[in-house]
């Protein structure tokens, strides 16, 4: 059965070019050209991916990024957008979303980023990225076959980055679903701390700064 994805984007040749693309990669793609369209496929159809565009002649993306939300759904989301702003980017990731692509787009990006959400959503419990293998259930770390040690905190952080393989991260989803030792929320400042040890710790080059936006990991 192919990956069914649901699409919303009004340029009629930007959406038929991009259901091409994504037929001939495999995908089935479900297109619709406003918020309403979009909200009727997505209430009577299961999709494994949703593709935005922020910009839509009844309404905004953005908005319609939230009716996904509050309705329970954790279907990864990825942007398409003509606003390149950090503050709409930002805008887009808190509404919910998992991930962006900023017009004119590569079409390689744009399919790479499709498939790490992909893997997101069927990850299981054990992720091996690299040398790097975390074990959710039991906690524990190994890096080139040796246990590595992380404080929870850490672990917390690393598992949210690796099952996010090549997707932004944002700060302020991290700081909602982090916490320290004693169970108590930590601030931003001790984030950047825990990054910067968690870096120590991994490599450096694993987690990528997105400048006033987030992490992503590397492989």
């Amino acid at each position: 059965m192919k990956t069914k994805i649901l699409l919303a984007e009004d340029d009629v040749y930007l959406r038929e070019g991009l259901c091409e693309l994504l037929l001939k990669e495999n995908y089935e793609p479900f297109p619709a050209s406003s918020c309403a369209g979009a909200k009727k496929l997505f209430d009577e159809d299961t999709f494994e991916l949703v593709i935005l565009d922020v910009m839509l002649p009844d309404g905004s993306g953005l908005d319609l990024c939230r009716y996904i939300r509050k309705k329970g759904s954790d279907i990864p989301i990825l942007f398409l957008t003509a606003c390149d702003e950090e503050f709409q980017i930002v805008r887009g990731l808190d509404a919910g979303a998992d991930d962006y692509v900023t017009k004119p787009f590569r079409l390689f990006e744009l399919l790479s980023r499709i498939r790490a959400l992909l893997r997101r959503r069927t990850a299981g419990t054990s992720y091996q990225s690299g040398d790097i293998c975390i074990d959710i259930p039991n906690v524990t770390v190994k890096k080139g076959g040796e246990n590595l040690f992380l404080t929870p905190t850490e672990f917390q952080i690393l598992s949210a980055l690796v099952q996010n393989n090549g997707v932004i991260v944002t700060r302020s989803s991290l700081l909602q679903r982090i916490w320290d030792s004693d169970g108590s929320f930590i601030d931003d400042n001790t984030l950047s701390v825990h990054i910067s040890r968690l870096r120590d710790k991994i490599g450096a080059e694993h987690i990528v700064t997105i400048r006033g936006t987030g992490y992503r990991w590397e492989e």
